[in-house]
């Protein structure tokens, strides 16, 4: 079922331009333009159609009815869902906002683009799992959210998939980007102003930039080629794991930032001593999967893409924020 035998590799984003002058361009509907992913697909998504960009301000997906309005007036060929309820620890607290925006929203957006014979763009989690296994989780793996924040996030799958709207959903993980608050900004500021950081060691998963994500989607699509073919979503319609290659714990991760932030001159030699703790011991409100780590062969498999290791994202990434 692959889309041309070929890798395709995330390089040919800046190397060559996807545009395509001689036909007409699909219509892309972008929520949450301004955010941690969707200002890079703001970016990048213009290599394959005409993006019209939503903030906050042009859309506020608390506003459910809004939503259908906005994609009943733009009739997008593609409606694109970078909007989510991250406060991990928040939403044990506020179950209902965290519902709204991971669940609600989302069902709202693919039913008004099933209306109109749009496809959506949809990204999950690796908390819809468990994370007891061993391995890491593949896309049909047996899901158990174990807080509100995965809990919602997988109702948003079920939403989307029980529209009949054709989709791809991605799950990725221990994201981080340019825009909003992450792990990656929270270290290289807390290491140049505390002694000593305890950073937990028992959890497994795949640090991602958010770029990644954002360049993965945009040679998925280009791959389709919308603006060709009639139903073109419905053949690859499904859930995909889309994160970094390789696995860490967010101890090795932190170290791995202080010593690129210090090559890249982001922090001095003197910085603070990184600690080894544990999940209980640090205590925060939400629970973790022990394991996060996402197989993306399907995504290999299907489309001829090879993503980065997290190593090399997190260099590029850091070496940006330096220069």
């Amino acid at each position: 079922m692959g889309h041309r035998g070929t890798r395709r590799s995330h390089s040919r984003l800046s190397a060559t331009a996807i545009y395509r002058s001689n036909v007409t361009r699909p219509t892309l509907l972008l929520f949450g333009a301004n955010g941690q992913l969707g200002s890079e697909l703001a970016r990048t998504l213009t290599l394959v159609g005409e993006v019209t960009p939503l903030t906050r301000d042009g859309c506020d997906i608390v506003d459910v009815d809004a939503i259908g309005r906005v994609i009943a007036n733009v009739k997008p060929q593609l409606v694109i869902n970078a909007t989510a309820y991250t406060a991990v620890d928040k939403a044990e607290s506020e179950p209902e906002a965290a519902r709204l925006a991971n669940e609600i929203a989302p069902g709202v957006m693919a039913r008004a683009a099933n209306k109109i014979g749009a496809g959506l763009v949809h990204y999950s989690t690796d908390y819809v799992f468990d994370g007891r296994s061993e391995d890491p989780y593949r896309e049909d793996d047996p899901v158990a959210p174990q807080s509100v924040y995965g809990r919602t996030k997988l109702a948003g799958e079920v939403a989307i998939r029980e529209s009949g709207c054709a989709h791809l959903i991605f799950r990725t993980s221990w994201v981080y980007g340019q825009q909003g608050s992450n792990f990656v900004k929270t270290i290289l500021r807390l290491a140049s102003t505390r002694d000593e950081l305890k950073i937990v060691a028992d959890q497994k998963g795949a640090p991602t930039w958010s770029r990644v994500i954002a360049d993965t989607t945009t040679l998925v699509l280009d791959s389709l080629n919308i603006e060709q073919r009639t139903n073109w979503l419905s053949e690859v319609s499904g859930t995909y794991h889309l994160t970094a290659d390789g696995a860490t714990n967010w101890f090795e991760f932190a170290r791995e930032i202080i010593a690129l932030g210090q090559r890249h001159r982001l922090l001095s030699n003197k910085v603070a001593t990184i600690r080894a703790t544990t999940t209980a011991a640090y205590g925060a409100p939400a629970p973790r999967p022990a394991n996060s780590y996402l197989d993306n062969e399907k995504l290999a498999r299907t489309f001829g893409i090879r993503i980065p290791n997290w190593r090399v994202s997190a260099a590029q990434f850091i070496a940006g924020l330096g220069s």
